[in-house]
């Protein structure tokens, strides 16, 4: 009897003391080593009885090699099988047309197991129990509908996991809960539309968790809770909700992108519990309205990226000391209405802030007396832009004459409002250091009762 499987060197050197002048078999990777099994019956050890053994041997490019040859009680086809299972290492069964994930035929030794573009729609809880020695398995376009909680539960060597090319459309609950020791695991192109609270819980040495090129509306509270260590957590495009405390116990990771978002709001408490992040990259974005308190409860944030957004509000932005935020950097976002001063607080060790487009109106003056100069007028001007009114949209601000433009808390007064019934019409020439800008207003006659 003869199979095509895959062992490692280390298994062939192990096995060199039973033979007399062992030969070297060469571990050229990704070729095919053949596996020979064959049942003779021998003298016992204590030789006064005869037992059934089988003698397993491994042939490579015209070498062979005897990897042992252990009694078996009962020697049927099942059962010498069940003897030779434990020198495989890797099994690949691509296309093979498999309704179920074949758990109870697979060797308990593979530290590789390959089960793609077959047809099994759920992976059941524990669906891998007793492949103890597992350490890559690739699921890769199945038609997986749907994972279980603690489906992949008992795999405490797993280190890569890949399922793409799927229709999965939701990570559940639970899903990939429990994988101590897992390293990355690939999810892109596949159907996901939401990731649900506790997917990853106790997966707490993930390095890489790869989410690109899926549908994904929205990411629920605590969708990321137990994942640590993360170096890299990417994100596909087309976000349309972040609950709050969707990233509420993640904790330690290298980079974390959100880009090409379409949210109505950065909800209050958005970034609560996550903690220990090298760089969070918020940019190419419609970020609607940053409501208060988006950033509270976030913490050791050493490069917060706010870049190239759209945003239509500030209601509240507080950056805190006890936050220890290293470096924000507010670059090339288009605002399109200025924050008020007081609802800005920060505190951090850099800020930069260049490349940005504000309105040009009244309020410039509140914003130009607030956080975000950074104690630096002068290159704050010299390195942002107008966006409004359309005239000088484009415009940096140090190529208008600011102290043209009206103050917003010069209210009109009753006196004002007499007054404007002897002139039918004012006008008001503002000057800038390039340009002059005519700007007239007509004001309507009203009668007051």
């Amino acid at each position: 009897m003869a199979i095509i499987v895959k062992i490692p060197q280390s298994q062939i050197k192990s096995a060199a003391a039973i033979t007399a002048e062992p030969e070297k078999v060469p571990a050229s990777r990704g070729l095919p080593r053949v596996l020979h099994w064959y049942g003779k019956l021998l003298p016992a050890l204590t030789g006064v009885e005869i037992v059934d053994r089988l003698a397993v041997i491994v042939s490579f490019q015209g070498k062979e090699k005897l990897l042992g040859v252990p009694e078996v009680p009962f020697s049927s086809g099942e059962e010498q099988a069940r003897f030779t299972r434990q020198w495989i290492s890797e099994v690949l069964c691509n296309s093979g047309g498999l309704k179920e994930i074949p758990v109870k035929l697979l060797p308990p030794s593979i530290e590789h197991l390959s089960l793609t573009r077959n047809h099994f729609p759920v992976i059941k809880s524990d669906s891998f129990a007793g492949l103890r020695y597992l350490r890559k398995l690739s699921l890769d376009g199945n038609n997986i509908s749907i994972i279980k909680p603690f489906a992949f539960r008992g795999l405490p060597r797993l280190r890569e996991l890949s399922i793409q090319q799927t229709p999965l459309d939701t990570v559940a609950q639970f899903a990939f809960a429990g994988l101590q020791n897992i390293t990355s695991i690939y999810l892109s192109h596949n159907k996901i539309r939401k990731v649900e609270a506790y997917a990853f819980a106790g997966t707490s040495n993930l390095k890489l968790l790869v989410l690109t090129n899926n549908p994904i509306t929205r990411i629920k509270s605590n969708a990321f809770s137990g994942l640590s260590n993360v170096e890299r957590l990417n994100f596909p495009s087309g976000v349309r909700i972040l609950d709050s405390d969707a990233f509420n116990g993640l904790d330690t990771v290298g980079y974390l992108k959100l880009a090409f978002m379409d949210l109505p709001s950065l909800k209050s408490g958005t970034f609560r519990g996550l903690t220990n992040v090298k760089v969070l990259s918020i940019q190419e974005s419609d970020l609607g309205v940053i409501d208060g308190d988006a950033f509270d409860g976030m913490t050791n944030i050493k490069f917060l990226n706010i870049l190239n957004n759209k945003i239509d509000a500030i209601e509240f932005l507080n950056f805190t000391q006890e936050q220890h935020l290293k470096h924000v950097k507010f670059q090339g976002n288009h605002i399109l209405e200025i924050p008020k001063p007081e609802t800005l607080f920060i505190e951090v060790e850099k800020l930069t802030v260049v490349s940005n487009h504000f309105p040009c109106d009244c309020n410039i003056h509140t914003l130009l007396q607030g956080p975000l100069t950074n104690g630096s007028l002068g290159e704050f001007l010299s390195k942002n832009y107008c966006i409004s009114p359309l005239e000088i949209n484009g415009l940096h601000m140090n190529e208008i004459h600011i102290e043209s433009i009206g103050h917003c808390e010069e209210e009109v007064t009753r006196g004002n409002l007499e007054a404007s019934k002897e002139l039918p019409s004012a006008a008001i020439i503002c000057l800038s250091a390039k340009r002059t800008f005519l700007l007239v207003i007509i004001t309507i006659n009203i009668w007051l009762s």
